[in-house]
């Protein structure tokens, strides 16, 4: 079956990812030059050559730029930030600086009218490159370049592709090399990304620490190794949640401010070939001003532009979000276990019949996903070590799944948290009497009478209670080691529970 072709695009196939965008070919094409040869370009798209041969090399994954909004803004950051400096260095002219500044504000804010016609919108879908490509980032940084040119030439009254007035290489990307400007517009991406995950994560630790309050007076027993071990209160249980996510707001927030260390202006490896000798200082105060980020120039540029270490490190907390964050997930599935042939000593709210085949089965289906979100983020980290490894001398050409991956780990486990918090843990419900069952049945709490009968009396007690299936009370009181008065007083479950249960009481 022959596949779709268009025009006359040298006889080129148009891949599947190009048929979907209808805004790709209407209108005709213009025709543009690069490296390789001459190639015909949809006459109305914002992008130009380089990103069209991209589009065509780097149908991947199917996630492109624009699925990633933070990143365009940070491009447009980083783009405008260049022109301000080279504009204040005398490399630009003011037309031309304030044409690319304009096309910049529009892909930064979409929204606003405040400058008259914005195409911010229509210039996002234009992101079109696969996130993963080879090229160290070289297609991304075009697919940038070539946007923000061709809206500025809109701007200057001229046509689309006309790029002897505003180049997409001499004008957007002057004092710049892919290699710094790609990194440093990541990283500020991944500044405004994790504001939503800090939220986030805040907002799960508070809904736990609230179910701990709710549940303060619900006496169960806790475990370790899946066996009984000792009562504890519900409430507690659930706080050590909160607690336990919460611990890792400040990592989050301390991983992101590494993100601060640009080496823009170190352009190819880092020595500032072909900029301004002055243009990583002043760039980077303009790019402080852009963002309203403590953006500083890193030490040392070549050391900079070859090491992801940063990215790493990020990446390594997130996963300690995410086994934190899975683990408890999956407490909540078990404790939930039931509804009656399980331990049934919570209640999650309903969100989807359970079965296709077994009738009134609900299943715990938010903490299942919520457990997929954080193996997706394990798996991502374990392809940001290769990555971070995979670099060699100058440059890591990897930086493109490193990134990819990033940002994939923080909106799903941002989203994740989210869904978590909203259709799970704000419903949840305690099985009260379900705990207050087997905290009297279980011979756990046969504990208590350590300092008064001694650790052989006790487990004496524990294997005939175990065995004659009868409660542990009862044999110590039949085999003589205290008097019913006294087990009665030692073996409390509610005392049991420690100092921070009988402190929530009061």
């Amino acid at each position: 079956m022959a596949r779709a072709r268009v025009g006359s695009m040298d006889g080129a196939f148009v891949p599947k990812i190009m048929q979907k965008d209808p805004v790709v070919w209407e209108g005709g094409t213009r025709v543009e030059k690069d490296l390789l040869g001459e190639r015909e370009v949809p006459i109305n798209a914002y992008y130009g050559v380089q990103t069209l041969r991209a589009i065509e090399c780097y149908n991947i994954t199917g996630i492109r730029i624009r699925n990633f909004p933070e990143f365009i803004i940070a491009l447009a950051q980083v783009k405008k930030a260049c022109a301000q400096a080279n504009y204040k260095l005398g490399h630009l002219s003011q037309d031309v600086a304030d044409a690319i500044c304009h096309a910049c504000d529009e892909l930064i804010d979409p929204d606003s009218t405040a400058l008259g016609e914005n195409k911010g919108k229509l210039m996002r879908k234009d992101f079109l490159v696969d996130m993963v490509q080879g090229g160290a980032g070289t297609s991304t940084n075009m697919n940038a370049n070539e946007v923000i040119a061709n809206r500025a030439l809109e701007h200057l009254g001229k046509q689309k592709g006309q790029y002897e007035f505003c180049s997409p290489n001499d004008d957007v990307n002057k004092g710049q090399s892919t290699n710094d400007a790609y990194p440093s517009a990541a990283k500020i991406a991944l500044i405004i990304m994790h504001e939503d995950l800090v939220q986030a994560i805040s907002k799960l630790s508070s809904a736990f620490f609230e179910k701990g309050r709710e549940f303060a007076d619900v006496v169960k027993m806790g475990r370790t190794q899946l066996q009984d071990a000792v009562p504890m209160t519900l409430g507690q249980e659930f706080n050590a949640y909160g607690t336990t996510i919460r611990y890792d707001l400040e990592s989050v927030k301390s991983a992101v401010s590494k993100f601060t260390s640009t080496n823009l202006g170190g352009t190819a490896i880092g020595t500032g070939i072909a900029a301004d000798k002055h243009f990583s200082q002043v760039v980077v105060q303009e790019l402080r001003e852009v963002t309203g980020f403590p953006m500083v120039l890193a030490d040392d540029l070549i050391e900079a532009s070859s090491s992801v270490s940063c990215m790493l490190f990020f990446s390594g907390i997130l996963r300690r979000v995410a086994v934190k964050v899975s683990k408890v997930c999956n407490d909540l599935r078990l404790l939930a276990s039931g509804p009656r042939c399980g331990l049934g000593e919570i209640n999650l709210p309903p969100m989807a019949p359970g079965s296709s085949i077994m009738p009134g089965k609900v299943n715990p289906v938010i903490p299942e996903v919520m457990n997929m979100c954080c193996f997706d983020t394990i798996g991502n980290d374990i392809t940001v070590c290769f990555g971070a490894e995979a670099g060699q001398l100058e440059l890591n050409v990897m930086e493109p799944v490193i990134i990819y991956k990033l940002f994939t780990s923080v909106h799903v486990l941002t989203r994740g948290m989210n869904i978590l918090r909203e259709r799970c843990i704000s419903g949840i419900t305690a099985n009260r009497e379900r705990c207050h069952e087997m905290v009297h049945n279980s011979i756990g709490i046969v504990t208590a009478l350590l300092p008064h009968i001694g650790y052989k009396k006790c487990t004496e007690a524990a294997a005939k209670a175990l065995k004659e299936k009868r409660p542990v009370a009862d044999i110590v009181v039949e085999l003589g080691y205290l008097d019913s008065s006294k087990v009665a007083e030692h073996l409390q479950p509610e005392n049991m529970c420690g100092p921070t249960a009988k402190k929530r009481k009061m």
